[in-house]
């Protein structure tokens, strides 16, 4: 297939072009796909709404009525934040959606905006916490406190969330090709904090240092759950994520341990 991909030199682009080309795909402009898949979008918490808007919404807009104009079918990654932070009970592909920052927002309004657009073929994607080779943010902030030795006061947390590994995603978004629908995609079973911070550990080859603390003194979006149920891709579409945890987290210590020195920096 003929796949045109925005945001192709980012996080999760940098998988998606070797794992189109591994599935036999062409990379190609849009005029010339079969299929689109967006990525393009601004996901860093300093964006104003303005720019989540021009950027996550009128050009995701944009770029799909290029897709309708030449009958290619569209991925849109949008997050399961639509849903919310935090979940009692998995969040599924008809939970409500209650976005609870302008991010999220972002991605709603596009999502909403997008299944407006005359003829086009869309297929949604929801997913969590993304991690993998060249991860930002929060997560890097974390593996960067486990490979120095800081003690983290997060032992006392009974939580579940769902995360998914950069190639579990390259390889759901292969599968929504020429696809319809909503879907929700994780790793699989969920994990508690202290337990990823233990698995963080395992694969860098360091101890993790996790300190009893009251959970009520700490941020929902570190103590609470985030869980999604991912059934409807695995049953609809018959897609199964072909990488464990344990081999996603270890290519991501793999990637940490060899990236430049600029890249040290725990908010880089």
């Amino acid at each position: 297939m003929k796949v045109a991909v925005t945001g192709a030199s980012g996080f999760v682009g940098r998988t998606l072009g070797p794992a189109l080309a591994a599935a036999g795909h062409e990379t190609v402009p849009v005029e010339s796909a079969n299929a689109v898949v967006h990525l393009a979008a601004i996901a860093h918490r300093h964006a104003s709404a303005e720019e989540l808007r021009r950027v996550n919404v009128d050009l995701a807009v944009e770029t799909a009525r290029k897709a309708a104009a030449v009958g290619a079918s569209f991925v849109f990654l949008s997050s399961v934040k639509v849903h919310g932070e935090s979940s009692k009970s998995p969040f599924r592909e008809g939970s409500p959606i209650a976005p609870q920052d302008i991010y999220a927002e972002s991605k709603a309004r596009a999502e909403q905006a997008l299944r407006a657009v005359a003829g086009l073929r869309l297929a949604v994607l929801r997913p969590p916490l993304v991690y993998g080779p060249g991860v930002k943010a929060n997560f890097l902030a974390l593996m960067n406190a486990v490979a120095r030795g800081v003690p983290l006061p997060l032992a006392s947390i009974r939580n579940r969330r769902s995360l998914i590994y950069v190639g579990n995603l390259a390889d759901a978004i292969i599968a929504c090709l020429g696809k319809e629908g909503t879907y929700l995609v994780s790793d699989g079973e969920p994990v508690s904090t202290p337990q990823l911070v233990r698995e963080i550990g395992e694969a860098l080859g360091r101890p993790a240092h996790l300190l009893p603390f009251p959970t009520s003194f700490l941020p929902e979006k570190l103590s609470g759950s985030l869980e999604l149920d991912d059934s409807h891709i695995r049953r609809t579409l018959g897609w199964k994520p072909p990488f464990t945890r344990e081999q996603g987290l270890r290519r991501t210590a793999e990637w940490y341990r060899n990236r430049p020195l600029s890249n040290f920096g725990a908010g880089s």
